[in-house]
């Protein structure tokens, strides 16, 4: 999937710059997000998914560019997969109808054809005998699981995950991961924010490192953690990895 913006920032009303403006132009396939906390990683990926505007900029996604008005952006959304930092799991739903309702009311499904694809996703990750469970039954790990599979539920074309992993128990964090590499390995295009620097390491194919609002470095993922080329991403990757195995 090619992603391509140009001279695209944001600033909110009043206050500092989140993201100065930056071009980009790439076939994405996995890529990961890193850099240190307010570096504006989570804002970039919001605009990528339509959830908020540009200050400035302009965003294609495949060669159609993204229209910045509500009707365009909905329709757009529904071609996109998110899954945050906290799941946003519906807490008053069983895991099978936080799958399934969306695709009812927003993809059109029938309440039938919406029910076996959430239970097919499931039983995939391993979730099928806990498909009656709300959220508050559900482990941190099982939690992600079901909104991953509510995010890819309707087969979109596009993957964003906002660091799916922070609030995770080492354990817990694996299950994830290796969810999100499984779907890599079928060929679903994704970008995820993250500090998980193994798997942006050795899982994602390319890397782009956002520091103080700026795309500091981008390009293969070997390249950047092998030969990092800024002062910053050297200095990220050295507190980072200070205390690794």
């Amino acid at each position: 999937m090619r992603v391509e913006f140009q001279n695209l920032s944001k600033q909110y009303e009043n206050g500092p710059v989140i993201l100065h403006p930056m071009d980009f132009a790439d076939e994405i396939h996995s890529l990961a997000i890193i850099g240190p906390s307010g570096g504006g990683k989570s804002t970039l990926l919001r605009i990528i998914g339509g959830l908020i505007a540009p200050t400035t900029g302009k965003l294609w996604i495949n060669g159609a560019e993204i229209e910045q008005n509500e009707a365009s952006l909905q329709k757009y959304r529904k071609k996109i997969g998110f899954v945050f930092q906290q799941g946003g799991l519906f807490c008053h739903m069983n895991a099978r109808d936080n799958i399934a309702v969306p695709l009812e009311q927003v993809h059109g499904y029938s309440r039938p054809a919406a029910c076996t694809r959430a239970m097919e996703l499931l039983e995939r990750f391993g979730l099928k005998e806990d498909w009656k469970k709300k959220p508050a039954a559900l482990s941190g790990g099982q939690k992600q699981r079901v909104a991953i599979a509510r995010a890819i539920a309707a087969r979109p074309g596009l993957l964003l995950l906002d660091e799916p992993t922070s609030a995770l128990d080492p354990e817990y964090t694996t299950e994830v991961l290796d969810v999100i590499r499984e779907l890599k390995e079928d060929g679903l295009h994704f970008i995820i924010v993250t500090h998980e620097m193994g798997f942006a390491r050795h899982a994602c194919s390319k890397v782009a490192f956002l520091c103080e609002g700026i795309l500091m470095e981008y390009g293969e993922s070997a390249r950047l953690f092998g030969q990092p080329e800024t002062k910053q991403l050297r200095q990220f990757l050295g507190k980072l990895l200070e205390w690794e195995l």
